[in-house]
Order: C-alpha cells, then structure tokens, then sequence
C-alpha cells in the first residue's frame, strides 16, 4: 500500500474517532444538565421530597429565573390604620401606622367564620416581620422600603373583614356604609401613587378573599392582581386564573393531630354538616341531601358555627372516610380545608371550582371529583364512594397528611405554609407581570404625574 493510501487511511480514521468521541461529551453534558432539573424546576428544591407536588412548568425563558431559592421583595404602602388593623380594633400611639409585632403586640384577627377569610392579615404580619427576621429560611417574601426594587407592590386593605364588619354601618351624616367609604379611599390613594401610575397597577396584590369584599373597588382596581377564594362573583375579564392567585380558606375544624385513625375506625363513610339550602350553583346541596339522608353510614345534616358546631363538626370529620364538599352560593367553601385538616378523603362537587396552588399539586392524588351532572344521578355517588378500595383510600389518606401543612396559616409563618405557598404562587407571576409592563412601555415617553391614573384605566371589553 503506497503512503499517501495509509496517510488518507490515518486521516480518516482519527477524524471519525474526534467525531464519536466529541458526540458523546456533547450527550453526557446534556444528561448531566437534564439530571440537574434545569432552568424549569420551581419547586423542585423543596418539594422533592414529597411526590403530590408536580414540577411547575415554565413556556419561556425568563420565567426560568424565578426558581424556589429567590427571594420575592414586596413594596407595602403604609396606608392608615383604618385600612388594616384599625378595623380589628388596634389603636396605635401617636402617628403610628403598624404595631409592634417585636413586644409581641399582635393584634387578634375577629373569630368564628371571620377567620377564614383572614389571609390579607396572614400576609401583612408576615411582610412586617420580614423587616426584623435575620433567618430568610423558609422564606419566600421581604418588605423592602424602595418600590423601585419591588417586584410587586403590597395593598394592606383588610377587605373581608371591612365587608364582615362594616359594610351596614354608616357614619354619622353619611348614606354609605364605611365599607364603601373605605373602598372609595382607597382608590383616590391608589390612582394618585406613582407606582400605580407608572405600571397601570399591573404590579399591585390586593386581597378581596370573601366573595362579598371590594364590590365598588374591584370594578376600578382589576388590572392589580387579586388574591381570592375563586372567580364566581368575578367576570372572566376582571379577575381570571391567568392573571390572579387562588387561596386557601383558613380551616375552622381542629387539626387531626397524630392521627392513628384508619379506614376500619372511620366508621362514617361520607361527612357533610353545613347549609343545605342555597341558591345559584348550590342548589345541588338540596338535591343531594334528598338522596342521602336515608343511607345508614351518611351523615348528612345541617349545621353552623353555632354552640358547639365546630367541635360537633370536628368530630364528625375525624371519624369520616370522605368528606363532601359541594358547592354552594359560590364555587368554593371552607368545608374542603376542613377536610384535608381532617385527613377525611375530600369529595369535590363542584364544576366551577379554582383550587390554590393547582400548577404544582396535583388534587386528584387526595381528591376525588365527580361532574354535578352525575352526583344527582340516582344512587350514582354512593356507589362511586363504596366502590373505592381500603388500599385506594390508605393511599389518598396518607397523600392528605402529607400536604396539609401547605395549607395552614401560621404567626410567625412557617417553611411551605400557607402564607409561603401564597407568595411563592405570586412570586410564579412575576415574569407576566414583567412582561405586561414592559409591552405597556413600549410606546412611553416618561410617566408625567396624573396622566396615568385610574381615570385612565377602562374597563376590559366583553366586561359582562
């Protein structure tokens, strides 16, 4: 063979070997990346333990930087105390606007059914002890004293309780409830902000949890992103799943602390204690209640607060293996954190329902849904429940004990509570916050003072 044959030959021969060898760095660099989760794991950090939550999806890039580790900076206006926690009762000394929640002087939220439309006070504690807590462990917001590093800005307005409390109370001289009057204040604070003006209130968090809060001011505030129970007293272009935050009620019932109980103890097969008669979309109650009444192992019956009903309803549910949550005058009722406090098997009915932080947990896995249109089937339901295995319902069972304590509110807030899943399910907005802003700034030529107020802002079309 001549040299130039075995020259071409050698050539050859160490090109395909540079080949191969530069192809399988290239797919051992990517499975090392794809074994790491990437750019798109959210809450993969924390929450890999437990298999209930899924892998948050991202569909761009710069919503990638928003991972579990960052740290949300939330601007809060210092609106008087009549806002917030004046409405509870507190009076501060002088111009105070906030209380001393370092000497422990935190005031009390108002019971019974008020709690559980008590998030934007979860909130604003958790904001105001942000500010002295050395250990961001766990934490997932800070308050910061400049808006322009915010990446949200804070309305402290305690709508629910304002609505619970005030909204037939008139001032003296006045036709309109203090309710009212504190929702028209608060826009005209709002609209003359620079904050406002500058996003179009894109980047505001304004709690109306109760569905009956901010019925004047939702009308003007609604670019803001609003932090609710569900979207049944909502039209779809004011407040919709895209562009606001679906929370947790706070349960009412005890928590099933080191709950040993299993599918034998559990002798009721299926809980329900609450109203029965209910309009709009609960109509479904009456109806159910009809077919069940007679089954031996239901317990369905009326109930409230009342006298001993939480303690009645309690005991009710930590003896129950389902639990029914129905919907009512709106889509969604405390009756389902009840339950998963409980560790009773929810049994959702209820077509229109929003469930808190559904993009990372996966409800089915705990939950059993069935459509409206069969759950009035004849015998349809109790046959579906009776049909479920004892190794079905152990497995959801001990599903529930696991995510409970993403639903629980706590002073101070605690890893992966409550008040932390509500900001980390905000913190997941910020890149289309980001973006509405900056498409909103494509065309501006500076912000002039009063030009952007919420004068300006229009009502969405389609509106009803």
């Amino acid at each position: 063979m001549s040299k130039n044959k075995m020259w071409l030959i050698s050539h050859k021969f160490l090109f395909c070997l540079f080949l191969m060898t530069s192809t399988l760095l290239i797919l051992s660099r990517l499975l090392s990346l794809r074994s790491t989760g990437g750019p798109y794991s959210l809450d993969s950090i924390t929450f890999s333990s437990s298999n209930i939550l899924t892998m948050a999806e991202t569909e761009n890039l710069d919503s990638s930087c928003y991972t579990n580790n960052q740290i949300l900076k939330v601007f809060m206006y210092d609106l008087p105390p009549q806002f917030h926690f004046g409405l509870l009762g507190w009076k501060g000394v002088g111009p105070t606007v906030w209380p001393d929640i370092r000497s422990q002087q935190v005031p009390e939220y108002a019971g019974g059914l008020n709690l559980q439309h008590s998030i934007e006070y979860w909130l604003t504690l958790d904001l105001l002890n942000s500010e002295f807590s050395k250990n961001l462990s766990g934490r997932t917001a800070v308050r910061v004293r400049n808006s322009s590093e915010a990446d949200v800005i804070f309305v402290p307005f305690f709508a629910s309780i304002s609505y619970n409390r005030y909204s037939k109370v008139k001032t003296r001289g006045s036709k309109k409830s203090i309710n009212d009057l504190l929702q028209e204040n608060l826009v005209s604070f709002l609209s003359a902000q620079e904050e406002w003006k500058k996003s179009g209130g894109k980047d505001h968090i304004v709690v109306a949890h109760h569905p009956n809060s901010l019925l004047y001011a939702r009308m003007k505030l609604w670019p803001a992103i609003y932090i609710l129970a569900d979207f049944g007293r909502y039209p779809p272009t004011v407040a919709n799943v895209e562009k606001d935050v679906i929370a947790p009620y706070k349960h009412l019932i005890t928590s099933y602390v080191d709950d040993k109980s299993d599918f034998d103890s559990r002798k009721t097969l299926l809980h329900f204690q609450g109203s029965i008669y209910r309009k709009d979309g609960g109509i479904i109650r009456q109806e159910l209640y009809y077919m069940l009444k007679n089954e031996k192992d239901v317990h369905f019956s009326f109930g409230s607060i009342q006298g001993d009903g939480i303690s009645t309803a309690s005991k009710g549910m930590h003896s129950s293996k389902f639990c029914l949550n129905i919907a009512g005058d709106t889509p969604s009722s405390n009756r389902l954190f009840d339950a998963i406090a409980s560790h009773c098997v929810p049994v959702i009915i209820s077509d229109d329902i929003e469930l808190p932080f559904e993009d990372i947990i996966n409800y089915s896995e705990f939950c059993i849904f069935v459509p409206s249109s069969d759950a009035v089937r004849e015998n349809f339901l109790i046959n579906l429940i009776r049909n479920i295995s004892k190794e079905k319902w152990t497995r959801m069972w001990e599903k529930l004990k696991e995510v409970e304590h993403f639903f629980e509110f706590h002073y101070p807030s605690q890893e992966n509570d409550a008040v932390q899943m509500i900001w980390r399910a905000i913190l997941r907005k910020v890149p289309s916050i980001d973006r509405k802003i900056h498409k909103l700034g494509r065309f501006s030529r500076g912000v002039v003072s009063g030009e952007s107020g919420l004068g300006s802002v229009s009502v969405p079309r389609n509106f009803w």
